[in-house]
């Protein structure tokens, strides 16, 4: 397995149990930090959590972002960087688990982050416990932990950690909003988790809604193609519908390559046109066919 580690609290104690854990396993674990080039002593960081990691005898690897990659110096772009590092090592030697320290106060800023940017019911869904990303399972056990608790496991465990200042900075929309939390009253903070906890428990209904809708209207599906009932398609509602087409874009991509809800929509439109022929969709052709409807994956 390997473990993504920071050098924060979080994933600190995280690796503090993995190591526990994979000894009675008879396991192995690479450490795995990811220089993002975002901070001027982000070099000095990865090399001190290195030479800490590497002292108590434990394989860790330094990743570094290329500079090419660093380009809006966003959260989000550093979350893509760090997640195509993280999973082409693990893909590249055989790791099939990554573990990685996200925790509920994680996972409640994400919700409060995506409603504020206005996603759907899948979006607020938020972090899970267990995903896929380019073929790697991710594995969070402290998805169901608060940060509270994480630190007085630590200071219980004499684990120790760094604090990251980019935590502080309020130029990144990620603080502000953990301010927020930090700082509104607590019928705010309670109405927001109650939100969260019941898009949380209607979310597996919702997920195999979709999933039994596009299965219904499955005429063929192969490895490089599925055709679609577009009869059927044409009266479902467009939510669905664009829930449908990205589910099998992630059919035929992992699904760390994002395609945007915005460009399914456009698509959506030229589907219900009389006129509609075929159309590309980030690398998968859109064919219409008498009534069927044909997703191909396009191949260099």
């Amino acid at each position: 397995v390997a473990v993504a580690v920071s050098g924060g609290p979080d994933s600190m104690a995280l690796l503090y149990l993995v190591t526990n854990w994979i000894k009675i396993k008879k396991g192995q674990i690479t450490v795995l930090i990811v220089d993002h080039k975002l901070r001027k002593n982000s070099k000095e960081e990865a090399n001190s959590i290195y030479k800490f990691l590497t002292s108590k005898k434990i394989k860790t690897r330094i990743l570094y972002v290329r500079k090419s990659k660093v380009i809006k110096k966003n959260m989000n772009e550093a979350r893509n960087n760090r997640y195509n590092l993280l999973t082409n090592y693990c893909k590249k030697n055989n790791i099939l688990h990554l573990f990685v320290g996200h925790h509920l106060d994680d996972n409640l800023e994400t919700f409060v982050y995506r409603k504020v940017s206005g996603s759907d019911f899948a979006g607020l869904q938020s972090i899970k416990n267990k995903s896929v990303n380019n073929k790697i399972i991710i594995v969070r056990p402290f998805i169901n932990y608060k940060k509270d608790e994480i630190l007085k496991y630590n200071k219980k465990n004499s684990i120790p950690f760094i604090t990251d200042e980019s935590n502080y900075n309020l130029k990144f929309t990620r603080p502000i909003i953990r301010k927020f939390l930090n700082e509104t009253d607590q019928s705010n903070l309670s109405q927001i988790k109650k939100d969260f906890e019941n898009i949380k428990s209607y979310s597996s209904v919702y997920n195999s809604l979709i999933s039994k809708i596009l299965i219904k209207n499955i005429k063929l599906i192969k490895k490089k193609y599925i055709i679609l009932n577009l009869e059927n398609l044409l009266i479902l509602d467009e939510l669905i519908l664009t829930k449908i087409i990205i589910k099998i874009y992630n059919f035929f991509f992992h699904k760390n390559s994002f395609v945007r809800s915005k460009k399914v929509n456009i698509l959506i439109k030229e589907i219900k046109s009389n006129n509609f022929n075929k159309f590309n969709l980030k690398s998968m052709i859109v064919q219409k066919h008498i009534n069927s409807l044909i997703f191909t994956k396009k191949y260099n």
